[in-house]
């Protein structure tokens, strides 16, 4: 393990879980500190674009400026102790983050009493910290309750195997919003009740594995962030993300499918369908909601019963909302979680000779697979049935997904255009799956008559429009076959 490497697991939990926590750990001296730390950045937030972090932290009467940098159970630590209240701007790698010049204020503050205890498990070295404090930022504040398991040395799969011995004991969550996110997320204003992927950026000379993994840890934090909300503040957009977050992975898996094998692959695909799977019912009404049952009520002609219609969609959301809730709260998703990051991180697939290949002949080669998969279901959805043309938008999802994830290897602007018919071709696919998936989603809720009617007329006003959307997909298909791949 190199010594600027930080090998960390963060799980949120409640206040009353951190004793059963610390009694289920290995015996080892416990330490308790009070930490004081300081975040810096640039008024323009130079270092917050560059994914890094920068704190002071005082304890005892000292102080340690500490730079992180990266994602994922593997971060980049950079670690020195000054003298006075303010960051050096010259100790390394700042230098190299910033412009001569620049000028680094505190942006927020974090105060935890932390238990601190290091132990021997399963031939590793292993510091657990029990977080209780704060983070403040103008007049803004957040709660941090949270368990830290990092790697001092030894093999990364011993941390990965305590932390399922913890899950046992009590109901922890791994997170991927480090302390620094969390203070840069509360002065940014307003908490938000889901959370979009982020971003994926790649490195040229990056190696297949490693773009693996760098997508892989998006979409897993996606799915942690919007099954947080899920649980504290239910409602359809951080249903609509985790289900997003949960199909980029599951995209991400076939997309690097010649890469990855061995054990857990399976296990991984199943309880990532599990989980899309437990959230598909609030989607499709929150969708039938939005799309159907608004412009209705917006229109000057109502239907009788639309009220009643209403009443009935909305106490099913709810209902539904709750159940994906309790999936994103259960030990089996907890569990997931920590054996999903696990397979990415350690996975035998990473001792593959693929895993070790430069990703841009991959990324070629990946994406000329799934056009090529398209092609063929797109001839199979000209003049076919519902089926055919919802395999289609499964494809045509997965070669978004994957043009997304590996745009930063071509340009945004040289990919831009292909994304923008992709997104046409799957937002009329979508609206034709809305259609067909209508009538059944109505006929599993319990209706009044006069619901019912409203709803049967509802449906069938949308049917009468099928006949454009199906022209709409067949035009949007027809212009994405015509456009030039830009990956060449």
């Amino acid at each position: 393990m190199l010594a600027d490497r930080e090998i960390e697991l963060k799980f949120a939990c409640g206040p009353d879980d951190l004793a059963a926590v610390l009694a289920a750990a290995p015996a080892g001296d416990d330490e308790t500190r009070e930490l004081i730390s300081v975040y810096f950045d640039t008024p323009d937030l130079l270092l917050q674009k560059a994914g890094a972090s920068l704190r002071v932290r005082e304890h005892k009467g000292r102080r340690t400026q500490t730079l992180k940098r990266g994602q994922g159970l593997v971060r980049e630590e950079h670690e020195a102790p000054i003298e006075g209240l303010a960051p050096d701007p010259a100790l390394e790698p700042l230098p190299s983050l910033l412009p001569d010049g620049a000028t680094l204020k505190p942006a927020f503050n974090v105060r935890v009493s932390r238990r601190q205890r290091t132990f021997h498990y399963q031939d590793a070295e292993i510091e657990l910290a029990l977080d209780q404090g704060e983070v403040t930022g103008g007049d803004r504040q957040s709660d941090i309750c949270e368990v830290e398991l990092e790697l001092k040395s030894g093999p990364p799969a011993a941390l990965f195997a305590l932390a399922r011995e913890l899950l046992a004991a009590a109901p922890l969550y791994l997170a991927f919003d480090s302390k620094a996110a969390r203070g840069q997320a509360l002065v940014a204003g307003p908490a938000m009740t889901s959370q979009k992927t982020g971003k994926v950026t790649l490195s040229r000379d990056a190696t297949v594995g490693e773009a693996f993994q760098a997508i892989a840890r998006k979409a897993l934090a996606q799915i942690a962030a919007n099954a947080e909300t899920l649980r504290l503040q239910p409602g359809p957009e951080a249903v609509h993300q985790l289900r997003v977050g949960v199909r980029r992975l599951r995209s991400a898996l076939t997309t690097f499918k010649p890469l990855l094998a061995g054990d857990g692959l399976q296990s991984l695909k199943t309880q990532l369908r599990w989980l899309g799977h437990a959230c598909d019912a609030a989607r499709n009404l929150d969708v039938f909601a939005g799309e159907t049952l608004h412009p209705a009520e917006l229109g000057e002609s109502a239907p009788a019963g639309l009220h009643s219609l209403r009443k009935a969609v909305d106490a099913a959301r709810r209902r539904a909302w709750a159940e994906a809730g309790e999936a994103s709260s259960s030990e089996r998703f907890r569990a997931l979680m920590v054996d999903a990051v696990a397979w990415v991180e350690t996975g035998g697939w990473l001792d593959g000779p693929d895993a070790r290949e430069a990703i841009r002949p991959f990324a070629k080669a990946a994406l000329k697979r799934h056009l090529k998969s398209l092609a063929k279901h797109g001839r199979a959805a000209r003049g076919g049935d519902d089926e055919a043309r919802h395999y289609l938008r499964i494809e045509a999802k997965k070669l978004r997904y994957a043009t997304e994830a590996l745009t930063s290897l071509y340009g945004e602007k040289r990919a831009a255009p292909y994304l923008e018919r992709l997104r046409d071709l799957q937002e009329a696919l979508g609206a034709l799956n809305d259609l067909a998936a209508a009538e059944p989603l109505i006929a599993r809720l319990t209706l009044s008559p006069e619901a019912a009617f409203a709803a049967g007329e509802l449906v069938g006003l949308k049917a009468a429009g099928k006949p454009r959307l199906l022209a709409q997909a067949d035009r949007a298909l027809g212009r994405l076959e015509a456009a030039k791949p830009f990956w060449g």
